[in-house]
């Protein structure tokens, strides 16, 4: 038997811890002191059975997303599978790759179903569903990977923009990837199509056949993982810079034709302090500001350019910044 849901406010008396199992949730709302009473009692209540809800359906959602597939009938496991179904008849998805995005999507309608909010996040381990109203902004640091945290850029998302997700990705990250990019950030319409975005992107980050980069069966390290037996990177060597490049390259020719799908609305990807940054569209780039995104990402990170990370202003980090401590 496992231990209760952890419900609890962080010291800063602003946020709210939510873990159960695998999850780990910090949530932040503004808005009336009574509205972000409530909506946080909203968070709690809903969030104590969504472990035991999905793990009903556990052999389905661990199984690869197919167009004649059962559908799962859990509201977050159905999210689950419409954001990766998209993906199915063109590469190895499941719909735990959606995980993520799609509980801290269930936490945050919850959120704004029960009070009216000015602004809220909901950060599921670097993966985040976003709520903004009015006027409202928030400013987003981003980091190059998540096992040694360090800002190579920040974005400003307004009220009047699309993105209402951000998840990242990478070998580095709490999940295992087919790919070697260190991170792959993804800005997409809602939590769950951005997460399985960044999946599918970091995985196409890649170098297939390079003899410097360590991957094993993800059933050696994990025996009920949903990649089976695919192999998954353990590590990478340090690259010449024609490698990194070709598999940015590779990662960047999947994000743009996920963005021309309407899937996503843009990406950074790194490796190895290299960065290719595949902007929004040009319809929305007037909408994200990308004039401002641009020139804060840096393409290299050897502190030849850009601003220092001390410099750059972050309310969220991207990459599973969830300390409760922190």
């Amino acid at each position: 038997m496992r231990e209760p849901a952890l419900i609890r406010m962080l010291p800063d008396g602003r946020r709210l811890h939510l873990h159960d199992g695998p999850i780990d949730l910090i949530i932040e709302a503004d808005g009336p002191p009574q509205a972000i009473s409530t909506a946080y009692e909203a968070a709690a209540r809903r969030f104590v059975p969504i472990l035991d809800e999905l793990c009903c359906e556990l052999p389905l959602l661990r199984s690869p997303a197919l167009k004649n597939s059962e559908r799962p009938r859990g509201l977050i496991a159905r999210r689950m599978f419409a954001a990766v179904e998209p993906y199915c008849e063109d590469c190895f998805i499941t719909p735990m790759a959606s995980v993520a995005g799609s509980v801290a999507e269930e936490i945050l309608q919850s959120m704004v179903g029960a009070a009216p909010l000015d602004r809220a996040y909901v950060n599921n381990g670097g993966d985040i569903a976003l709520h903004l109203a009015n006027n409202r902004i928030y400013k987003i640091g981003m980091v190059e990977r998540p096992d040694c945290p360090s800002l190579f850029g920040s974005l400003t998302i307004t009220a009047a923009d699309q993105v209402r997700g951000i998840a990242t990705s990478g070998w580095r990250g709490r999940s295992f990837s087919l790919g070697i990019a260190d991170a792959v950030t993804v800005l997409a319409d809602s939590a769950p199509a951005a997460d399985a975005a960044a999946t599918v992107i970091a995985s196409a980050v890649n170098l297939p056949d390079h003899p410097g980069i360590k991957r094993v069966p993800a059933r050696e390290i994990s025996p009920d993982s949903d990649l089976g037996d695919l192999l998954v990177t353990r590590g990478v060597e340090q690259l010449a810079q024609f490698d990194i490049d070709a598999a940015l390259e590779n990662g960047f020719r999947v994000a743009t034709r996920l963005r021309g799908r309407g899937l996503i609305h843009s990406a950074a990807l790194c490796l190895q302090k290299r960065v290719r940054v595949l902007p929004p569209s040009h319809a929305l780039a007037a909408n994200l500001g990308t004039d401002r995104f641009l020139k804060r990402v840096v393409c290299t990170l050897d502190g030849s350019s850009g601003p220092s990370a001390p410099e750059i202003p972050a309310e969220l980090e991207l990459i599973g910044r969830t300390n409760p401590h922190a």
